[in-house]
């Protein structure tokens, strides 16, 4: 128990020691702006059958969008009146659609709180 008061004098000093000789660090440099996207190759922009064509049916009680790219239906979204949004999209070359209620991926990322403050 003696040596107690002497311990923590002596991790006060050295806590102070280090703090007065501790310097800031100098600000991160500028970041230069990036430069802007290339253009499309011609052969890809030229292009009408690779750009999507999307075609808008309004109903009495929903509307729908279709998403064709070459003349193949690959994406519906069904937006009802009240309600939220739902999309079709193309399961694969046998035409059959699955229903989603988002465009997410699905890929869910545990997240864990390790501390808080």
């Amino acid at each position: 128990m003696r040596n107690f008061p002497a311990a923590v004098f002596a991790t006060f000093a050295v806590s102070l020691a280090l703090t007065a000789g501790a310097q800031k660090a100098p600000p991160p440099p500028e970041l230069e702006p990036l430069p802007e996207a290339p253009p499309p190759p011609a052969e890809i922009a030229n292009d009408p059958e690779l750009q999507p064509q999307i075609t808008v049916v309004r109903r009495e009680n929903e509307t729908i969008e279709e998403y064709r790219v070459g003349g193949r239906l690959t994406m519906v979204k069904v937006t009802p009146k009240h309600g939220r949004p739902y999309y079709l999209v193309a399961d694969g070359a046998n035409g059959t659609f699955i229903r989603r209620d988002s465009l997410d991926s699905g890929l869910k990322v545990p997240l864990w709180v390790l501390f808080s403050f």
